[in-house]
């Protein structure tokens, strides 16, 4: 590892920890002050990690995505990204310690356990594989966003139903904004998700001699894809509102979460190359 990834790898936990600690400031005082200073660091921090993903994929000659660690470090990004989009989109700013703690856990995790992948097999340096492999993690991390605002409409919802009326009552937002947050944040998953899709169907045929559309993931991917472009059909289309809405994103969550355990751990994919 060169000086200057080192250097990176050591500093982004630490980053993530200051926006993180700004957010979770702000949400536990609730002082304006911190407005601007929150967007300042989240910003600085995905520039800094943006920063380091080139540079590890120029230096290694490959995306970052030959190992599992690697995958972090990147599903870190996403999530974030995707939220700061999110918080441009609607200009809410409240709920980012929900959703940058999770970054934050991921990048300490890959800080402290990634390797120097310099001799990975040729498939994982092609830069079409990356796009599609990154687009995958956006959507998923829009999934991912989109439940913890549904957990959160539920606790509020819960809350308000016993009539408590505390912190969570006072800092975030109403049950209907959450529900719009949880919306949008799946909405944006699941276009990221569809440009994956595309890549993957127009490309890993060529690339992958045992590439089959019967294949494990790509079931489980199009199950998630089709649920969450149900759910938002329901929206646009039908009378589901609030809580059916919030479950059904959670559900599609949950059952995104237990595909993509039982593709990589109990069956046999082409993906599976690392």
């Amino acid at each position: 590892m060169t000086p200057v990834i080192h250097f990176l790898n050591v500093l982004l936990p630490i980053i993530y920890l200051g926006t993180f600690s700004v957010y979770f400031y702000d949400f536990m005082k609730g002082e304006k002050k911190f407005v601007n200073v929150k967007r300042l660091f989240i910003f600085l921090t995905l520039f800094t990690h943006l920063i380091y993903l080139l540079i590890r994929t120029s230096e290694f000659d490959h995306p970052p995505i030959t190992n599992v660690f690697e995958i972090f470090t990147v599903l870190a990004f996403s999530i974030t990204f995707s939220y700061f989009l999110l918080e441009l989109i609607t200009d809410i700013r409240g709920t980012g310690p929900f959703i940058i703690i999770i970054s934050l856990v991921f990048q300490l995790i890959s800080s402290l356990f990634i390797a120097d992948q310099i001799v990975v097999k040729e498939v994982l340096k092609n830069n079409l594989l990356g796009i599609h492999v990154v687009n995958a993690l956006l959507g998923y991390s829009g999934f991912t966003i989109s439940a913890v605002y549904g957990f959160l409409y539920l606790t509020l919802y819960n809350d308000l139903k016993h009539n408590r009326f505390g912190l969570i009552f006072n800092r975030l937002p109403n049950l209907e904004v959450l529900e719009k947050l949880s919306f949008y944040s799946a909405v944006i998953g699941f276009i990221l998700l569809t440009v994956a899709i595309i890549i993957g169907v127009i490309w890993l045929p060529s690339a992958f001699p045992k590439f089959s559309f019967l294949d494990p993931k790509l079931i489980g991917t199009g199950i998630v894809w089709m649920l969450y472009g149900a759910g938002i059909f329901t929206k646009f289309f039908s009378k589901w509102r609030g809580k059916k809405l919030i479950l059904l994103s959670i559900t599609g969550f949950l059952i995104a979460i237990f595909s993509t355990i039982l593709t990589n751990f109990l069956a046999h994919s082409f993906h599976s190359f690392y």
